[in-house]
C-alpha cells in the first residue's frame, strides 16, 4: 500500500498504478495536501501505508528524527516528467513487490537504489 505526497506527482501516475494494481492513495485525496510532514508519516504509519515522495527534506528528515515508520520512498528523478517518474517508479516497484519497507527509507534515482535503514 502506498501512499504519494507531492503534488509535482501527476494523478497520471497514481492512474498508472491503480491500472497495474497497485494500492495507492494521494494525500490529496486523503485530505492532507497541506499536512505537515510528521502528520503525513503518521497517516502512513497507522495505515501501513509506505510514503514515495520527490521531497528531498523527507529523506533527511526521515533519517535523522524519525524512529519507527512504514517506509519512504525517495525518488530522485530529472526532470520530474511524469514519464520519468514511471521509469524510475515502476521497476523499482516490481523488483520489491514482497519487500518490507518498515524502517527504510529507499533512495531511488535511474543510476540505481541507495538503503538506509532508519530505525
Amino acid at each position: 500500500m502506498l501512499l504519494f505526497t507531492d503534488q509535482m506527482i501527476d494523478m497520471d501516475v497514481i492512474v498508472a498504478l491503480r491500472a497495474a494494481g497497485y494500492d495507492v492513495e494521494s494525500a490529496t485525496e486523503k485530505g492532507m495536501a497541506r499536512a505537515d510532514d510528521l502528520e503525513i508519516l503518521e497517516y502512513c504509519k497507522s495505515n501501513q501505508r509506505t510514503l514515495i515522495t520527490l521531497d528531498e527534506h523527507f529523506g533527511d528528515w526521515t533519517v535523522a528524527k524519525l524512529k519507527d515508520h512504514a517506509g519512504v520512498i525517495r525518488l530522485k528523478v530529472h526532470p520530474t516528467s511524469s514519464s520519468m517518474i514511471k521509469d524510475a517508479l515502476f521497476p523499482f516497484l516490481e523488483q520489491n513487490t514482497n519487500r518490507d519497507f518498515s524502517n527504510i527509507l529507499a533512495i531511488v534515482k535511474k543510476s540505481g537504489i541507495r538503503w538506509i535503514r532508519t530505525a
